[in-house]
């Protein structure tokens, strides 16, 4: 029986499942508040329209071993524009560059001595080992890497990062969640120590574009500009969906937002103890300055700021991924800030944004001036980084939501993995495999 699946979400977990039941004969429509597809993935002009690359408006790279979405891509017929390029990654610490992309670059690394540089190289190597995430969910991620590194290590590499990303959550953030990151990246480097990473040519959105071309040639039906307001179980055993002033009809619903947007959604009959689970996970806002210079900063791609007064977690030079060429040789530079959604930074101007960012940006880079801009650019999103604490696994809220035909299938969900484009595109069809076989 094929079944009407309405799908509130046009990021990649939700194109990825309306994508595979479209294909396997099912109704579906799409919502989503924003005018694009992708989610955070949607990309934007830079220089010219029409005339160069379009640039994400947040930064995104894909790890070689993000086997989910490389499939996808071969499906999709787009392989090809995938390049896998080696990037260059170092450390912002007391006023220099060190660059730490290597393991030669790590023995060589002077914010250490030569013992805590061992220390952190066999830190990585055991982070790796472990195979059981659940021996160590208990802890917190300083308790675990002031265990595996020492004191000195975590105080000079970790602990500013975690700040950093976390601010006043820091000291709550699971074990699990950095062991992770420290997988992740191991298991992307080549033979000689170097990351590799993937991207995709004229930006993600262009993925996400194909797919949503594949779904209405299917039969599927997207609605942008389309903010769902409420979802209401019907008698009969399907569901109501008002969405920017109409009322449709679906037999099921997949919600991708974060659970506790989705708890707003159902508030108006679900019991309290349903909406407290889904409200209990926090949330960081990200604020995305992007830039368009006129020359490089440096020749680092990933730059993570260990200086606790620097108001940005990292400088991601894009341009030293991607050939400047394919932006009007406009050079590329991302300053990520993740913070509450009340805090007054998130709430600045675009000017006043970068009005607060230079200061600091040229204390990194002292021969920067303001006349290298050339254009500036600042995006905003409130839902970017659930907080992952200790025990975060009884935090989960169940994919099936608190009345049938309700799936909740949101980043919040992939633990112990952390947000990205490969687990969204993963999560979105293994639900849709799991309808389609159930129907």
């Amino acid at each position: 029986m094929k079944r009407h699946i309405a799908i509130i979400g046009a990021g990649f977990t939700g194109l990825s499942a309306a994508r595979d039941l479209a294909r396997a004969g099912h109704p579906v429509t799409v919502y989503d508040a924003d005018n694009h597809v992708g989610g955070l993935a949607g990309a934007f002009e830079v220089g010219t329209p029409g005339e160069h690359d379009r640039l994400d408006r947040f930064y995104h790279h894909w790890f070689t071993s993000d086997r989910a979405i490389m499939e996808l891509i071969d499906e999709m017929g787009l392989g090809d524009q995938v390049e896998i390029e080696p990037s260059l990654t170092g450390v912002y610490f007391a006023n220099q560059t060190l660059r730490l992309s290597t393991p030669l670059d790590l023995l060589r690394f002077p914010a250490l001595p030569f013992q805590d540089r061992l220390r952190l190289g066999w830190m990585a190597l055991r982070a790796r080992r472990v195979t059981d995430w659940h021996a160590i969910e208990g802890l917190t991620a300083a308790e675990w890497l002031r265990k595996l590194a020492g004191e000195n290590v975590y105080r000079v590499m970790w602990e500013p990062l975690l700040k950093g990303k976390f601010g006043k959550h820091a000291e709550r953030v699971s074990a699990v969640w950095i062991w992770n990151k420290l997988k992740l990246r191991g298991g992307s480097r080549g033979k000689g120590g170097a990351e590799h990473l993937g991207y995709m040519r004229g930006s993600f959105a262009r993925l996400a574009e194909a797919m949503a071309d594949d779904i209405r040639s299917h039969g599927g039906d997207i609605r942008l500009g389309r903010m769902v307001e409420r979802l209401t179980p019907r008698p009969d055993g399907g569901w109501q969906i008002e969405a920017g002033g109409h009322v449709d009809l679906a037999d099921a619903v997949i919600a991708t937002p974060a659970p506790p947007v989705v708890a707003g959604l159902i508030a108006n009959w679900a019991d309290a103890t349903a909406c407290a689970q889904l409200e209990r996970i926090e949330y960081l806002a990200n604020l995305c300055l992007v830039l368009e210079l006129d020359r490089p900063l440096g020749s680092t791609y990933w730059l993570n700021v260990n200086d606790p007064s620097f108001p940005f977690v990292a400088v991601i030079e894009h341009t030293n991924f991607q050939s400047a060429a394919r932006y009007g040789a406009r050079h590329i530079v991302y300053l990520s800030r993740y913070l509450s959604a009340d805090d007054p930074v998130y709430g600045l101007s675009d000017d006043a944004v970068l009005d607060f960012a230079l200061p600091h940006l040229q204390r990194m880079f002292p021969q920067m001036e303001r006349r290298w801009i050339m254009g500036h650019h600042v995006w905003r999103a409130r839902w970017a980084q659930p907080v992952v604490e200790r025990h975060y696994s009884t935090m989960i809220p169940p994919g099936e939501g608190p009345a049938p035909g309700l799936y909740l299938c949101s980043m919040a969900q992939i633990y112990p993995e952390d947000r990205g484009t490969n687990y969204a595109v993963r999560e979105g069809r293994k639900l849709a495999a799991r309808l389609i076989s159930e129907a």
